[in-house]
């Protein structure tokens, strides 16, 4: 990662806050992207006490005008950028038969929308460079997730996810000709701020994340962090269109 220039959105906590750190640790010059402003400043307050260097963005990378802004102060402030990594995700929308409309869209936007905005923009630069990584987050969810779809139902995040990997597949593929590798990072069950108590009140039950998971564990958000370190890396040279599972074996 030395001398390299990334983007992580989704930085102010959990996975984006680790995956932040892990390329900080391996010498990479970040912008960070949140519209969590206080957590946000708290993982660039992380990095820069490490002495690695940063720089933090308040946006809302749902929106286009504010992606357009922040790509635009990104190159601004280093010329280049090598190295994407989408991490906004998450929302929730119920079991089907009482999942409402908005909800639904609000999940697809957060997850999908916010992918296809920064994705366009970065893929433009690169695709000039003629180099460059980006890294989705899809998730385990893709395929469906037996504790949340049985506990509460979710089939807008699995829907998103999924949409992530047709996504991912057809961006590298558009790109290979140019030098541009996208790939994905699929997590399973992965313990953050936010997934924590919940995985605490269910990891018991018959269809809990523990005993669905070969493995026996619910992964840490450093789990997730070391593989996209890998995607975005040299040492994936003849990678491209993967989604790679990071889920225990699930």
């Amino acid at each position: 990662m030395a001398g390299k220039v990334a983007l992580v959105t989704g930085a102010a906590a959990g996975i984006g806050r680790a995956i932040a750190l892990r390329l900080g640790e391996e010498g990479a010059t970040q912008i960070l992207v949140d519209i969590d402003d206080k957590g946000l400043r708290e993982t660039e307050r992380m990095l820069k006490a490490a002495g690695y260097p940063v720089m933090a963005i308040t946006a809302d990378v749902t929106e286009e005008a504010p992606v357009k802004a922040l790509f635009a102060k990104a190159l601004a402030a280093h010329g280049r950028l090598d190295i994407l990594v989408n991490d906004v995700g998450g929302g929730s929308c119920g079991h089907i038969w009482e999942a409402k409309v908005e909800d639904w869209d609000f999940v697809q936007k957060l997850n999908l929308r916010s992918t296809f905005l920064c994705t366009r923009e970065a893929a433009a630069h690169m695709r000039e460079r003629r180099a460059g990584r980006i890294v989705n987050m899809s998730s385990g969810a893709r395929e469906g997730t037996p504790w949340t779809a049985y506990y509460i139902g979710n089939s807008a995040y699995s829907a998103a996810k999924a949409a992530i990997h047709g996504f991912t597949r057809g961006v590298a593929l558009e790109l290979a000709e140019y030098n541009v590798f996208v790939n994905a990072v699929a997590p399973g069950p992965i313990e953050t701020e936010r997934t924590g108590p919940g995985f605490r009140k269910i990891e018991a039950l018959e269809y809990g994340p523990v005993r669905a998971t070969p493995l026996r564990r619910i992964g840490v958000p450093e789990d997730i962090a070391s593989a996209v370190l890998f995607l975005a890396s040299d040492e994936a040279n003849y990678i491209t269109g993967t989604t790679l599972a990071v889920a225990g074996g699930r």
